[in-house]
Formats: structure tokens, C-alpha cells, sequence
């Protein structure tokens, strides 16, 4: 897998994870071993700008995956592509990780592995879809958690 990362924020997060975590859950969803990958740290100020162009949505938020190639998932066969772009938030996903108990690196890796998920075109909009989504990502996160 080829995943670039640029922290373009004053967040100290171990970068090398997220890329780690990222890795893991490509390779979970058997997808092309040269699939791209770019992931981006920003701060609330651009990521509230991106929300609102793209998502038609106000505020900031803490991720938005923007799809390139319709990559899914066990497409290994099919060659490589360029999955997309992932964009994170470090200071939204702070305060999130205060409210649940962790820390903001955890938050960071379940964000990315939540990023990729939605790359490969799973949602959360209806329960039965949310419950598949959030399953997978836990089993994916636990799974690399393990392994660390």
C-alpha cells in the first residue's frame, strides 16, 4: 500500500500509526497491495471550509473521506487504484476523545480506519448499515491494536 501522510497542524500524533492502521485495514479489505492513499491533518479553520464546500454541512467536523477511484472491497485482482483522500482533525478529534475517555492518538486511528471504510463506499446513514460500518471498524482496529 502506498500512503502518504501530511500533518499540515501543530499535532504531536505518531503519524507512523495512523499510516500502520491504515495499512491494516486496506489489507483486511483485500484491496490491491500498490492501492494509494493520502491522508491529511488540518487544523478547524480549513476543515470547516471543507465541510462546508463539500458536505454542504456547517462547522467543522472530525473526518471527511473524499473517494477517487471506485475502489471496494476484495478488489485485489483488479489492480491498483487511488483510493482517496482522508482528512482529519486533530482539535475536533480532541475534544471528542476527552468526552469518550481516550486519547486523541487512539481517536486519530479509529478516525483513519472510519476514513478508509467509507473510501471503499460503506456508510452509516441507516441502522443496519451503521451497525455493519462500526463493527468492522472495531474488528479492524481491535485486530491491529493486538498486533502492536
Amino acid at each position: 500500500m502506498n500512503i502518504e501522510i501530511t500533518n499540515l497542524t501543530d499535532s504531536n500524533c505518531e503519524q507512523e500509526r495512523l499510516v500502520s492502521v491504515a495499512n491494516h485495514a486496506m489489507q483486511q479489505l483485500d484491496l490491491h497491495q500498490e492501492c494509494e492513499l493520502s491522508i491529511s491533518l488540518v487544523d478547524e479553520d480549513e476543515m470547516t471550509a471543507l465541510h462546508v464546500r463539500w458536505m454542504d454541512e456547517p462547522g467543522s467536523t472530525d473526518v471527511l473521506s473524499f473517494p477517487m477511484d471506485e475502489v471496494r472491497p476484495n478488489s485485489a485482482n483488479t489492480g491498483p487504484g487511488m483510493l482517496g483522500d482522508i482528512i482529519l482533525c486533530p482539535d475536533f478529534a480532541a475534544r471528542q476523545a476527552a468526552q469518550l475517555g481516550h486519547s486523541l492518538q487512539q481517536e486519530l486511528e479509529l478516525l483513519t480506519v472510519h476514513g478508509v471504510l467509507h473510501l471503499v463506499g460503506y456508510d452509516h446513514r441507516e441502522a443496519e448499515e451503521k451497525a455493519f460500518m462500526f463493527d468492522l471498524q472495531d474488528k479492524y482496529l481491535s485486530e491491529w491494536r493486538s498486533q502492536q
